[in-house]
């Protein structure tokens, strides 16, 4: 797959830069509130509570398909050639209330459709990787607790 042709985050939004910075350090954040605590995804101005101190809280990565969908064609050009893949709504360990929509593959260097769709469940355990996809970008992937790859 071509980098060329994947959409890329921008990441110098004052939102987002601080997980796109963490994720390239091979970490998963998300943001807190500094007034009530409470934690946040996806990244957004402002708390519930209606403070805008915030600051990011590192979690440990691991989760739970919540949901999960095939992708087929038609799509991007940059996954013509990876149709179907399953991609899912993980829900954070560390904090159940928080999801985050990504792709599951065997490894952080696997295709995205390496996981087959019939070895997909709800409520199956899996850990995050992290894959460089260019200088400024690392895309957090999702990894099955059934696959034997010690995840970094």
């Amino acid at each position: 797959m071509e980098n060329k042709d994947i959409v890329i985050p921008a990441t110098d939004d004052p939102d987002t830069a601080g997980f796109w910075a963490a994720a390239r350090e091979r970490r998963l954040v998300v943001q807190r509130c500094g007034d009530c605590g409470k934690m946040r995804f996806p990244p957004r101005p402002a708390c519930t509570c209606g403070s805008f101190a915030m600051g990011w809280h590192e979690v440990s990565g691991r989760g739970r398909v919540w949901s999960y969908g095939v992708a087929h064609a038609p799509t991007l050009p940059a996954f013509a050639d990876l149709v179907p893949y399953v991609f899912a709504v993980i829900e954070l360990a560390d904090a159940p209330h928080l999801r985050m929509v990504g792709n599951l593959a065997t490894s952080a260097k696997a295709a995205i459709n390496s996981v087959p769709q019939d070895a997909v469940a709800i409520g199956d355990e899996v850990t995050v990787a992290f894959r460089p996809v260019t200088d400024e970008v690392t895309l957090p992937v999702w990894i099955p607790a059934t696959q034997s790859e010690v995840v970094q």
